[in-house]
C-alpha cells in the first residue's frame, strides 16, 4: 500500500482511499456522465474498463475499484446503457449488478436487486475466474435474505478464487449477525475460525474488529443505561484483545498492502478512540490517515468528518 505522508492534511471523505488512479477516473466522471449521450456512454465505458484491466488478476483492488464506481454510478443510466450494449463484458455486468444492489439496499427494496442474480451469473459465465460476479451475487444473498444453503454455496465459490477477499468476509459477517436474522454465536464462530487461518495482514484481516465494532454500536444504540457504559466494551477480553493483535502493526509502513487498508485504519481510529485509555495509541493511526476518512464508522455518531476532526484532536491532546 502507498502509505500517504504523515503531515496532517485537510480530512475529507476519499471512497477511492489511496487509489490514485480511480480517483482521477471518478472526476473524469463526474464530468462526462452529465450529458447522458450514447457517445458519453462509450467513452465512460472506456475508461472503466481501462482502468480495471491494469491489473486483471488483482481481485482485492478490483473488488474496490468496482464497489466504488458502483457507489458512485448509483441512480446513473450509465451501467445499464453500457450492459446492454456490451453483453458479454464482464465489466458491464458486473458493474450494473453491483448498482442495482446499492439502490436495493439504499431504498430498502430487497426485490429491486433480484436483476442482479442474473447479471452476475451471465458475467461469471464471461470471466469464470473472477471472484467479484460472485461477490456481488453474495450480497444479494444478503439482501435477500437466501437460505444459508444457497449463501454458503456462493460463499464457496468467491473462496475458490480469492480467498481472503474483504468485501465477501464483510457481507457474510453482516448475513451471519443477530441484526439479519443470524446470532452472536454464529459471529463469533465466523470470527474464530478465519483469524486460526487467515494471514494477520490479509485483505480481510478487520473483520474480527469489525465485528467489535458492531457490538459496541449495538450496544449504545440501545440507549439508557446500557449506552452510558458502552465503553466498557472495550475493556472485555475479546474486545481489548482484537484491539491488541492491530493496534501496534497495522499503522507501521507497508505492514497493510490492500486496497481498502485505509479504511480498516479507520476503523482501528475509532475502536482506539471509544476505549477510553488507548486515545495515545491512536495518534499514530491518525498520522497514516492523513485527513482520509471513511464514512462508517464515524458517521454513526454524527457527520462523519466532524467526529473524525474532533476523535483526531482528542488524541493528540499533550503529545
Amino acid at each position: 500500500m502507498a502509505f500517504l505522508s504523515s503531515r496532517r492534511r485537510r480530512t475529507r471523505l476519499a471512497p477511492q482511499l489511496d487509489d490514485q488512479e480511480l480517483g482521477r477516473l471518478l472526476r473524469s466522471l463526474r464530468t462526462t456522465t452529465r450529458t447522458g449521450t450514447i457517445a458519453t456512454t462509450d467513452l465512460c465505458a472506456a475508461q472503466i474498463t481501462r482502468l480495471l484491466g491494469q491489473d486483471p488478476a488483482d481481485w482485492d483492488r478490483r473488488t474496490h475499484r468496482i464497489d466504488v464506481l458502483a457507489g458512485f454510478l448509483t441512480g446513473s443510466h450509465l451501467p445499464r446503457s453500457w450492459a446492454a450494449r456490451e453483453p458479454r463484458s464482464a465489466d458491464a455486468l458486473v458493474l450494473h449488478a453491483w448498482t442495482r444492489v446499492a439502490e436495493a439496499r439504499a431504498q430498502g427494496r430487497p426485490e429491486d436487486a433480484s436483476e442482479a442474480t442474473d447479471l452476475c451469473l451471465r458475467a461469471a459465465e464471461t470471466a469464470p475466474d473472477d471472484p467479484t460476479p460472485w461477490v456481488v451475487l453474495l450480497a444479494v444473498a444478503r439482501l435477500q435474505r437466501w437460505a444459508r444453503s444457497q449463501a454458503f454455496g456462493v460463499w464457496n465459490e468467491v473462496l475458490a478464487r480469492d480467498r481472503w477477499n474483504r468485501e465477501a468476509h464483510l457481507v457474510m459477517l453482516g448475513y451471519l449477525g443477530p441484526e439479519e436474522g443470524g446470532s452472536r454465536i454464529q459471529v463469533l464462530e465466523f470470527v474464530d475460525t478465519l483469524r486460526a487461518r487467515m494471514p494477520a495482514n490479509a485483505p480481510c484481516a478487520g473483520v474480527e474488529l469489525t465485528a467489535q465494532v458492531l457490538q459496541y454500536h449495538a450496544v449504545l444504540g440501545r440507549g439508557g443505561f446500557e449506552a452510558l457504559v458502552a465503553r466498557n466494551h472495550w475493556s472485555h477480553a475479546m474486545a481489548a484483545q482484537a484491539l491488541d493483535r492491530v493496534a501496534h502493526t497495522w499503522p507501521q509502513p507497508g505492514f497493510l498492502r490492500h486496497a481498502r487498508a485505509l479504511a480498516d485504519l479507520n476503523l482501528l481510529a475509532h475502536a482506539l478512540m471509544a476505549a477510553a485509555d488507548r486515545r495515545r495509541e491512536a495518534a499514530p493511526v491518525f498520522e497514516v490517515l492523513g485527513g482520509v476518512v471513511t464514512p462508517w464508522p464515524w458517521s454513526t455518531g454524527g457527520d462523519a468528518l466532524t467526529e473524525y476532526d474532533q476523535a483526531q484532536r482528542r488524541a493528540t491532546v499533550g503529545l
